[in-house]
């Protein structure tokens, strides 16, 4: 198993740098213009390996046909991909080289990383995307004016789940939730949400964190049962998802009362037999599958004549679109900078055109984008969907939730930090 995730990674990385220089076929149809540079630096060894893989095999697949359709106003993306394994030294080190060789947007997709990395893109006036990743003030574009997570934040995430309990399974009110988490900055994030949405919606929510990695829970799972919750939502990522859905199950509370963070994966659940799990609830940020009309493109185009970048049975799994989109919010907001700021494109003018983001959805793919100068997040839309034995079945449209809740702890968080 571990020989098999070295070859991935390495088959991975070795497409990287062929389309980072510039060998991969699909360029020659975008180059009679300076090519524009995207780093995505990224963990491909250590913490994230659950993701990393099918995240960036969408990201360079995305890029590719992108290149082949023509560039951004005939300018060709280099894609510079590299390993930071989440260390934060490692990732400030790649960082200033990409920097060094041009690239005017970064992906790091690893919250210390990119915590630690925030401060300089600003100072260097350099864009970032945070999707699904790194701290919640991130949402705030005043002070954080480089960093953009352009999708839905933790909380965000949490308050759409307990709205979708409140409005499809029987109401949140005298409920018991459990919340099941890792002991991490990470699977802490949303738990004061969670309590102050509960003092006016009236239900009880009880903690039950579980030690970094995730892989022992058996004790926590005990408590959870004596607890008798009527939903469980649980937050963590990598094998530890797998875990918690074991322990729930195996302490009879019925997978149809199971709700998770967006990191929820296909292979997680195809490592259940049957329909044991069927109707595990997550958060979803991108649709699955390759229904839309970017991913019939990057099929058509890009897969089947043999140029995609990994594995194809991973073309339309969750990370694999959620790569796609992190690719697809960048480009459009490269195309309205040069639209309406004209050439050259530098990293002031990409992020007025992420500000100029409005009503973007990927062609179907995603929520409905906006972002302003003010909210980076985009807004907080997602979706529930419901694990129904073969894939994630979407079971509400695009929404968010509690939005006035998720911005005053963002407040709070800044006024913290502002005294310190």
């Amino acid at each position: 198993m571990k020989h098999t995730r070295r070859t991935l990674v390495r088959t991975t990385l070795a497409a990287a740098a062929l389309a980072a220089a510039g060998l991969a076929g699909p360029l020659a149809h975008a180059q009679n213009k300076e090519p524009i540079q995207f780093a995505t630096l990224l963990d491909f060894t250590r913490v994230y390996t659950f993701l990393t893989d099918e995240y960036s095999q969408g990201q360079q697949d995305y890029i590719k046909l992108v290149n082949l359709e023509g560039g951004i106003d005939g300018h060709p993306i280099k894609m510079i991909v590299k390993d930071h394994a989440s260390y934060p030294e490692r990732g400030i080190a790649l960082y200033n080289e990409a920097k060094a060789a041009g690239a005017l947007f970064f992906d790091f997709l690893s919250t210390p990383v990119a915590n630690a990395l925030m401060p300089r893109v600003d100072e260097d006036k350099l864009p970032m995307i945070a999707f699904a990743h790194g701290r919640a003030d991130a949402a705030d574009g005043q002070a954080f004016p480089y960093v953009f997570p352009s999708a839905a934040i933790y909380r965000s995430q949490a308050a759409l789940l307990l709205k979708y309990i409140d409005e499809n399974e029987g109401g949140l009110k005298d409920k018991k939730i459990a919340f099941v988490h890792i002991d991490s900055p990470f699977g802490k994030e949303p738990i004061e949400l969670l309590n102050r949405v509960a003092q006016t919606k009236g239900f009880e929510v009880k903690l039950f964190p579980y030690p970094v990695p995730g892989t022992e829970q058996a004790a926590t799972w005990s408590d959870v049962r004596r607890f008798r919750p009527n939903k469980v939502i649980i937050w963590g990522a990598g094998p530890g998802q797998g875990v918690s859905i074991r322990g729930a199950v195996s302490n009879g509370i019925p997978a149809k009362d199971i709700h998770s963070v967006i990191w929820l994966s296909e292979s997680d659940m195809e490592s259940f037999k049957g329909n044991e799990v069927v109707g595990v609830k997550r958060f979803t940020a991108v649709n699955t599958g390759t229904g839309s009309p970017i991913l019939q493109r990057i099929v058509k185009q890009v897969v089947e004549p043999g140029n995609g970048t990994g594995d194809k049975k991973r073309v339309g799994w969750s990370g694999y679109n959620i790569g796609v989109a992190s690719m697809a919010i960048p480009v459009e907001a490269a195309r309205l900078a040069l639209k309406n700021f004209g050439e050259p494109l530098t990293g002031e003018k990409l992020k007025k055109g992420f500000e100029l983001l409005k009503d973007f959805d990927a062609e179907g793919l995603m929520p409905k984008l906006t972002i302003t100068a003010k909210d980076h997040q985009g807004g907080g839309w997602g979706r529930v969907s419901e694990w129904d034995g073969k894939q994630w079945a979407p079971k509400s449209d695009w929404q968010h939730a509690y939005q006035d809740v998720v911005w005053d702890l963002i407040r709070e968080d800044e006024a913290k930090a502002q005294k310190k």
